[in-house]
């Protein structure tokens, strides 16, 4: 009867492991390539450091010993891209964003990029979210997504714990655990960086509502895009919504502007410990890590975060997805076949999850549970995730919600004049 029960046990034991073995091993990176290839591959970016890849370089030389592999910062790196692909000391993979897509200025940076979808690369687009890959209209694909970026706001949860309340998870909920904090003591139980237009707190709580009123609508996406002057009206419902969220009192713009910028002074400022809710993108969620140890008070008092959408409708938060930072292959590159074979191992599910932990950013793959900084956004219901590269929101437009935005929530313009100026304003 034990060797029954025994054998019983085993039996089930391998039914469930069987899938995640196999899942296992259709991830194990196999060398297409002579493992005693020598070469040497570029990668070019604009970040000061990229630690992160050094480690995936690292990985790829497992399997290939004799290949050097490095990351060089372009000064001006958008400015500054298309001159040094075309120059003699050109990149093998470089940095490029879907808003460089269609704009002239940019177009030798994708001129110069391999189409990635070509079957015969062999990449494994399928482990990354289909909505956040740069939709050409053609079926070409010049860059593929390395992280992914989205809007909300970090959440000191050993202050929600320690004072008996719940993450909010509607705009009314929102409203009423500002107001608990306040009742319980503290001055500002949400801050974000209001200095500037450009990710301002104004931005941040604006863009992701204002999607969701028009991803629907074809005809205001188009109205949008084409910059018509009548498509002003379509911001109405999201500015309404943001002079609400200032006039229910849930930020405090004063105190807001004493931080100097929406990166290095919004995380300091979020590890004083204070602030239950800083508004921030995930660009400044990265950076939280390496800052831990700069911040005396979080090295007295250090506390559990996590980055969490903002909920600024009553049915609940939009999950804003968007590309970050996309890697193209250089055509050109005179070690092309290695260039798509780093590729071929990075663009994995295994490979880039660890990339974007080592980073801190939001991961481009399917399954965001892996990452307890990011994890309630993989909670969003998929009717409520939203991404311009499926909608066709551009660039233009969105400059001039920001911009919109931004004078209201600072009282410079009222609603009206607002949509009124819909396509004259300038970043």
């Amino acid at each position: 009867m034990m060797k029954k029960t025994i054998c019983l046990f085993l039996t089930v034991l391998m039914t469930f492991s069987l899938p995640a073995m196999e899942a296992a091993a259709e991830e194990e990176f196999r060398p297409a390539l002579d493992p005693s290839a020598v070469s040497q591959i570029t990668v070019a970016g604009g970040y000061d450091n990229f630690e992160a890849l050094e480690t995936e370089f690292d990985r790829f030389n497992e399997y290939y010993p004799d290949v050097e592999l490095e990351f060089t910062k372009i000064d001006d790196y958008n400015n500054m891209i298309g001159t040094v692909l075309n120059g003699n000391e050109a990149p093998d993979i470089y940095v490029n964003y879907s808003w460089m897509y269609g704009r002239e200025k940019y177009q030798e940076s994708i001129d110069h990029a391999e189409n990635l979808a070509d079957p015969a690369l062999g990449l494994d687009l399928s482990c990354i979210r289909s909505n956040i890959i740069l939709n050409t209209g053609d079926d070409t694909l010049p860059m593929v997504p390395i992280f992914s970026n989205t809007y909300g706001m970090l959440v000191n949860n050993s202050l929600f714990e320690k004072e008996g309340l719940s993450v909010p998870a509607s705009y009314q909920e929102m409203v009423d655990v500002c107001e608990a904090f306040r009742e319980k003591g503290y001055q500002n139980p949400m801050m974000g960086y209001s200095m500037d237009e450009v990710t301002s707190l104004f931005t941040l709580v604006v863009y992701p509502f204002f999607c969701g009123t028009v991803a629907d609508d074809a005809e205001a996406i188009e109205q949008l895009n084409s910059l018509d002057a009548s498509a002003g009206e379509y911001m109405r419902p999201s500015l309404e919504k943001l002079v609400q969220f200032l006039n229910d009192g849930c930020v405090d713009l004063d105190a807001c502007q004493e931080i100097e910028n929406n990166y290095d002074a919004v995380i300091l400022r979020f590890f004083e410990g204070d602030v239950p809710m800083m508004l921030c993108s995930g660009d400044a969620v990265s950076g939280t890590k390496k800052r831990e140890s700069r911040s005396e008070a979080f090295i007295a008092n250090p506390f559990t975060y996590s980055f969490v959408p903002v909920p600024m409708s009553d049915d609940g938060a939009y999950f804003l997805d968007m590309s970050n930072l996309q890697f193209s292959v250089n055509k050109d590159s005179p070690d092309l076949d290695m260039a798509n074979e780093f590729m071929r191992f990075l663009i994995t599910s295994r490979e880039l999850n660890e990339m974007a932990q080592n980073k801190g950013l939001m991961s481009p793959t399917k399954d965001l549970s892996l990452s307890s900084m990011y994890a309630a956004f993989g909670e969003i219901p998929e009717s409520r995730i939203l991404s311009p590269e499926v909608f066709g929101l551009t660039d233009d437009a969105v400059i001039q919600l920001r911009q919109a935005a931004y004078r209201v929530g600072t009282g410079e313009i009222t609603i009206d004049e607002a949509i009124a100026g819909y396509g004259s304003f300038t970043p």
